[in-house]
């Protein structure tokens, strides 16, 4: 057996966020359109599906071109079938996290994050897959009790507790 890691470093815009998903079908990206447009409907996106047989396209939707081609660029770096990248701006990926949970033909979603990112993937004989994520970096330690009054003043500055 031919088997290899790779870490795939991510670059997208600053001020945004993404998320990195498998999913099982071509429809996928319409459907996410609609689920990222109904939800948080200020937000611009982009959104590509690299497809795992037939002509094995990147599949595209979006609101915004830049987020699109970032998109297109991450997913041909991972150079994985049936992978989902959502970029957005204007939103933060947990306002849309729950809806693409439930999206039918996702089956799993390795991110959700704003953080520097490596995705990894092995690839074999076959092909490549994505086997997880390093997302952002390791920790400093333990949070203080002025670290955790700062956090829950930062969560409810962002609108996310009263």
């Amino acid at each position: 057996m031919n088997l290899e890691i790779h870490d795939v470093r991510i670059d997208y815009p600053e001020e945004c966020g993404i998320i990195i998903g498998q999913s099982h079908f071509i429809k996928t990206p319409q459907d996410l359109y609609e689920i990222i447009a109904t939800t948080v409907p200020q937000a611009y996106f982009g959104i590509a599906f690299s497809e795992a047989s037939g002509p094995c396209l990147i599949r595209t939707e979006g609101n915004d071109d830049e987020l699109i081609k970032a998109c297109i660029t991450a997913l041909k770096a991972i150079g994985a079938g049936h992978v989902f990248c959502i970029i957005l701006r204007n939103a933060y990926p947990i306002s849309i996290l729950t809806q693409i949970k439930n999206c039918p033909e996702v089956c799993t979603i390795f991110c959700a994050t704003a953080n520097p990112l490596q995705v990894l993937v092995a690839s074999t004989l076959q092909g490549w897959g994505v086997i997880g994520v390093i997302d952002g970096s390791p920790p400093n330690g333990v949070e203080t009790d002025e670290d955790r009054q700062e956090r829950r003043e930062m969560v409810r500055r962002i609108g996310y507790k009263l």
